[in-house]
């Protein structure tokens, strides 16, 4: 059998302010094919380029990753505010609809940070552009120094941070094997109302939603706020997601072949 292949968002981005680009971080390109053991194939977070169905059509899997770009305010109904930018409405487009229909064709979907995000919107929830200002969170933003900059070491940045209580029972719970775990943090949006079919599985310890999945799906249709592909060749819980990621890319196959 051919081995399964995963679509991977891209976001958009700009090279020496000049050159518009699609990209891609190499490690959710790493987690695909190390651990889920898939072929990673790049698409564009642009609807002019990417027809979904033709997309799915191809793919076994979607993975919608972490991304600098929040998720448009108006997308949940709020006004956008300048101080929350930068926002990429190309991949919101794409990400939105790909969601619904990943679910709706029972095709495996794991979103990732901004991912877990989109699939939340995609289904009727809202976010709120700063977790860290709502009263008794944490600040999830990655670490800085002093002056302001990231911490230029990738070990500190994406340490584990704070703890995760998961569902009893639920889909993480029987994936990993455990009902808490420790993650990284890395980011400033988060859920603020879940969507209509999002079922919230795992809270940290200031109660933002960390772990999501979308009911009735007919496949995996996983979030996690946390950076799970940052590490899973080493990280035991990070490796059973993407291998469990995995198997569901096999079953699909299976199904369609």
């Amino acid at each position: 059998m051919k081995k399964p292949v995963v679509g991977v968002i891209g976001n958009t981005h700009r090279v020496e302010n000049r050159f518009q680009v699609q990209m891609v971080g190499e490690r959710n390109l790493r987690a695909v094919a190390d651990v889920a053991g898939a072929l990673p194939l790049m698409f564009a977070g642009a609807p002019e380029i990417t027809d979904i169905g033709a997309l799915l059509d191809v793919v076994d899997g979607i993975v919608l990753t972490g991304a600098r770009a929040n998720v448009h305010p108006t997308r949940f109904n709020v006004d956008p505010c300048a101080k929350h930018e930068p926002y990429d409405i190309h991949r919101d487009e794409v990400a939105l609809a790909l969601s619904a229909a990943c679910v709706a064709r029972g095709i495996p979907l794991f979103g990732i940070c901004r991912g877990l995000q989109e699939m939340n919107v995609a289904f009727g929830g809202s976010l709120h552009p700063e977790i860290r200002e709502l009263p008794g969170r944490m600040n999830h933003r990655m670490p800085r120094l002093e002056n302001g900059e990231i911490h230029p070491d990738p070990t500190v940045v994406f340490a584990d941070r704070h703890d995760v209580r998961l569902v009893p029972g639920g889909a993480f719970a029987t994936i990993l094997g455990c009902e808490k775990i420790r993650v990284n943090s890395l980011h400033g949006q988060g859920i603020l109302e879940p969507g209509q079919r999002v079922v919230v599985e795992g809270v940290a310890e200031d109660g933002t939603i960390e772990a999501i999945r979308i009911a009735e799906a007919g496949s995996f249709a996983l979030g996690v706020q946390w950076h799970a592909e940052y590490d899973p060749q080493r990280n035991p819980i990070n490796r059973k997601l993407f291998e469990a990621f995995g198997q569901a890319l096999l079953a699909r196959q299976r199904a369609t072949a």
